[in-house]
């Protein structure tokens, strides 16, 4: 690859990056790979070479394939490499059933939250996401319930653990899930029953999710990424996740299932304490239904209701924790007086301090996993990888990860001139999505101030631009909190066919 091709060859992300074997890759991805200290990371996590080829340099160009904007990795070998390394390099590694991908990602993390210097709140969000895919003879695939589309689908599931706070997101942890049903196996047996690949795909059929979220979970902590909060939506509303909260002295936000769990509810009746066990919808009609209150500030009402959950694991014992439950939901009109069937949601926290509005600002925190996850999908190479080997797919989303932590790390320590505008959208969303609802008190001054300044050329106009504008960020807000109409008949669907 020569200079009169590079500029071509090469899109505004890759100033100077790699220059080995002859091929010139231009070098600000090569000063952060050097600042980041890959080369030892590598080390540390074993990833040695087993060709002439050096370990760093395969890594290298795995992490760079997607940026290059190839179709494959083959073509990347072929087109950007050109000879210099071959494409059976690069899938030989991803393939390697030895290697610890989930401690070379968890090292990159560690890097990347050290460079984010949060003061803040700090909250560990879980998610999953279901990639499809059709192929045969790729194991692990499997029917999965997909929340975005609210259909079953076959594919691949990938549960995720990230850190959330006020200057970034930053992914810590991934594991495949391989659900019981319709499940493609193994195609060929692992050349090593014993090794890290086919131990984890022994996790992934036998673990529930609760159980994988919780090993991860103890991961981050024991690797000393630490956080207050642990963030999930209403498929993760679990009595096994608040369980994990208890053991690891981290506050649960949970999104809840209106489901038959029941919570025991202490009342004062008539010179004596009574005590009854309601599942959600009783509770809302015993004491919600008629007492919603508006929450200053925001346009939404809300109810807090103190009760006790019981966490026991056998129906013979009992371990009662207190909790709070918050019933919220988004105002269709002044004059609503009552709530319908599906427009109300309900959030579980053990932190019974907390007051509604800090409950949906911790809550809001989680939206920044689903900003991952599409940015993952779309431009990081999200299970991507063209492989049938479940070690690749184990490197694919790890590899995600990493790539995605590194431009994290670029946006904090280099700036965004450093960073090609293709990519600056991503690295300023996954910062500042978490706290959108105090950044559109600054930006609805500032565009209220400004309209009043064309007020004499808009007249009339300009209040009926401030209103479609606040009717959008409105719209936008209820999706974060999950408040929307489609995503409440979603869950009400699914409760439906547990």
């Amino acid at each position: 690859m020569n200079r009169a091709t590079k500029i071509i060859e090469l899109p505004a992300l890759t100033v100077d990056l790699l220059k080995a074997n002859g091929v010139l890759i231009d070098n600000v991805f090569a000063s952060l790979w050097r600042e980041v200290g890959m080369k030892t990371i590598l080390s540390r996590a074993g990833f040695n070479k087993r060709s002439g080829t050096p370990m760093s340099d395969v890594m290298f160009s795995l992490m760079l394939w997607l940026w290059l904007q190839k179709e494959s990795i083959g073509m990347f070998a072929r087109e950007c490499l050109q000879g210099a390394m071959g494409k059976d390099v690069l899938y030989d590694t991803m393939n390697r059933e030895d290697l610890n991908w989930r401690k070379f990602h968890e090292q990159v993390a560690h890097k990347t939250v050290q460079t984010l210097k949060a003061s803040g709140k700090k909250a560990y969000v879980v998610d999953d996401s279901v990639k499809q895919r059709f192929g045969k003879k790729m194991p692990g695939i499997s029917s999965h319930f997909d929340h975005t589309s609210g259909r079953h689908m076959m594919g691949q599931q990938v549960l995720t653990l990230g850190l959330s706070c006020e200057e970034g997101f930053v992914p810590l942890d991934s594991e495949l899930f391989i659900s019981q049903t319709k499940a493609i196996e193994l195609h060929e047996p692992f050349e090593d029953g014993r090794s890290i690949a086919a131990k984890r795909y022994r996790t992934a059929q036998q673990c529930t999710k609760p159980e994988m979220v919780g090993a991860m979970v103890k991961r981050a902590l024991n690797a000393g990424i630490m956080a207050d909060y642990l963030l999930a939506d209403a498929w993760f509303g679990t009595k096994a996740m608040i369980r994990l909260t208890q053991e690891t002295a981290l506050v649960p936000v949970l999104r809840m299932k209106k489901n038959k769990m029941k919570y025991r509810i202490s009342e004062f009746v008539r010179g004596e304490t009574v005590s009854q066990e309601l599942d959600l919808q009783a509770l809302y009609k015993h004491c919600v239904r008629k007492a919603w209150q508006p929450i200053r500030g925001q346009k939404y009402q809300a109810k807090t209701v103190d009760v006790e959950l019981n966490l026991a694991e056998t129906k013979d014992t009992e371990q009662w924790v207190k909790v709070r439950l918050l019933f919220v939901r988004g105002l269709a009109g002044e004059s609503q007086a009552t709530a319908g069937k599906h427009d109300w949601a309900v959030f579980l926290t053990t932190g019974t301090a907390l007051s509604a509005a800090e409950i949906l600002e911790l809550y809001s925190m989680r939206w920044a996993i689903e900003v991952y996850f599409k940015e993952a999908k779309q431009h990081l190479g999200f299970l991507k990888e063209q492989s049938n080997h479940y070690a690749a797919y184990i490197a694919s989303i790890h590899l995600t990860a990493i790539r995605f932590c590194l431009l994290v790390i670029a946006k904090q320590t280099q700036g965004f001139g450093n960073i090609a505008q293709a990519r600056q959208t991503l690295c300023s969303n996954s910062t500042d999505i978490s706290y959108a609802g105090k950044l559109w008190q600054v930006f609805r001054a500032v565009i209220s101030g400004a309209l009043d300044g064309l007020e004499a050329l808009l007249g009339d106009a300009a209040a009926r631009v401030m209103d479609v504008i606040d009717a959008h960020i409105e719209c936008w807000f209820l999706q974060v909190l999950q408040l929307d109409a489609r995503t409440l008949r979603l869950e009400a669907l699914e409760i439906n066919d547990e």
